[in-house]
C-alpha cells in the first residue's frame, strides 16, 4: 500500500500557458509566501494548458527539485478556465489559492488572505485598485464589462475582481460539483454565496511574456459570463420583437389610411429601409436564441471538461501512475 503525505493545509493552483520565462520567479515567490503562511504543509499545482514554449520542461524541472510541486499537462489547450478547473479538481488542500503564474497578482497577499479566512470568511478575493502595464483600451473595456455584467446578472459578481482568490474547502467542493462546460469561475464562486470579502491590491504588469487573452478571447469570455449567468439577452430579444411588432401595426395603420384617402406613398426607399431594419432585427433575435441553443447542445453531450496527458510530482498524486482508472471519476476529465 502506498504511503501518502498528510493532507496539506494549503493548495496553490496556477494555470500556465506559455509561461516558461516567468515560472522560476513565480515558484520562488509562491513558495516563500506559502512557507510563511503554513510552513511546509502546502502543495503547488502547475497546470500546463497546451503551451507551445518550454513551459512543461520548466514545470518538470521544478517538480523534480521540489516535492511539493505537482505538474499537470493537459492534452491540448483547453483554455484558462478549464485548465484552472483541472487544477482545482486535483488539489487536496483545506484552503486553495487561485492565482495566475504571470505574477500580475502578488503571491505575498496570501498571508493577509489567510488571516481573513481565520476569521470565518470562506472566500477572500482580490479586488484591483489599479492595473499597471495595461492599455487604456483594456482598462476601459474591463471597467465597462464588470459594471454591465452586474446589471445583467442576478448574481452579485464583484467588480474589478478576477480569479485571484483564496477559497475554503467547503466552497471548493460546491464549485467542483458544478458540471457546466462554459465556465466563468469568478461568477460561479460568487453564485455559491457563503461569506465572501474583498482585499484590495494593485495589479502589477506581467513579469515576462505576452498576454494569452487577445481581444477576441476577451469577447468570448465576456459572452460566456453573460450567457452563463443571465437570460437578460433573451428577454431583450423578446422586447425587441414586441417593439417591432408594435411599430409594424402602426405602419400598417398608416398604410391603410393612406390607401383609403388616396395618398398612396410612391417609391420603394421607405419600404426597403423597413424591410432591412426588420430583417436585421430578426437575424439578431435568431442569433441570441442560437447562442443559448448551441450551448445547450454542447452541454448535453456531457463530454469530459478536460483531458489530462500526464501528471508528475509526489507519489500521492490523485492521477499518478498508480491510479489512472480513477481519473474520470475524480476529475470529470479524462486521463490519456
Amino acid at each position: 500500500m502506498l504511503e501518502t503525505r498528510p493532507t496539506p493545509l494549503l493548495s496553490i493552483v496556477a494555470p500556465c500557458h506559455n509561461e516558461a520565462a516567468v515560472l522560476p520567479g513565480f515558484h520562488r515567490r509562491a513558495t516563500e509566501a506559502a512557507r510563511a503562511a503554513v510552513g511546509d504543509a502546502y502543495e503547488l499545482i502547475l497546470v500546463d494548458d497546451g503551451s507551445r514554449d518550454a513551459t512543461w520542461q520548466v514545470i518538470a524541472t521544478l517538480a523534480a527539485a521540489d516535492p511539493r510541486v505537482t505538474g499537470v499537462r493537459l492534452a491540448r489547450n483547453h483554455g484558462h478556465q478549464l485548465a484552472l478547473t483541472a487544477g482545482l479538481t486535483l488539489c487536496r488542500g483545506g484552503r486553495v489559492l487561485i492565482i495566475d503564474a504571470d505574477l500580475q497578482d502578488p503571491p505575498e497577499l496570501l498571508g493577509p488572505m489567510m488571516a481573513r479566512m481565520d476569521d470565518g470568511v470562506d472566500v477572500v478575493f482580490g479586488q484591483r485598485r489599479s492595473r499597471a502595464g495595461e492599455t487604456a483600451f483594456k482598462r476601459g473595456t474591463a471597467h465597462l464589462f464588470y459594471r454591465l455584467l452586474r446589471r445583467l446578472v442576478d448574481v452579485d459578481i464583484p467588480a474589478d475582481a478576477g480569479d485571484f482568490r483564496l477559497i475554503s474547502r467547503r466552497a471548493l467542493d460546491v464549485l467542483n460539483a458544478m458540471p457546466e462546460q462554459f465556465r466563468f469561475i469568478r461568477g460561479m464562486v460568487a453564485w455559491i454565496g457563503l461569506r465572501q470579502e474583498p482585499i484590495a491590491y494593485d495589479r502589477a504588469p506581467r513579469a515576462a511574456g505576452d498576454s494569452s487573452y487577445p481581444p477576441w478571447k476577451m469577447l468570448r469570455f465576456a459572452l460566456d459570463a453573460v450567457t452563463g449567468f443571465s437570460i437578460v439577452p433573451l428577454r431583450l430579444a423578446a422586447a425587441l420583437g414586441v417593439l417591432l411588432a408594435a411599430g409594424s401595426v402602426l405602419l400598417l395603420a398608416y398604410t391603410i389610411g393612406s390607401w383609403a384617402t388616396g395618398r398612396v406613398v410612391s417609391g420603394w426607399t421607405s419600404m426597403t429601409t423597413i424591410m432591412l431594419v426588420i430583417g436585421s432585427a430578426q437575424l439578431l433575435v435568431l442569433g441570441v436564441f442560437g447562442e443559448y441553443l448551441g450551448r445547450l447542445y454542447l452541454e448535453a453531450k456531457r463530454r469530459p471538461l478536460f483531458v489530462i496527458d500526464r501528471v508528475i510530482g509526489g507519489p500521492d498524486n490523485p492521477l499518478g501512475a498508480h491510479a489512472p482508472a480513477a481519473a474520470a471519476d475524480l476529475a470529470r476529465g479524462l486521463y490519456a
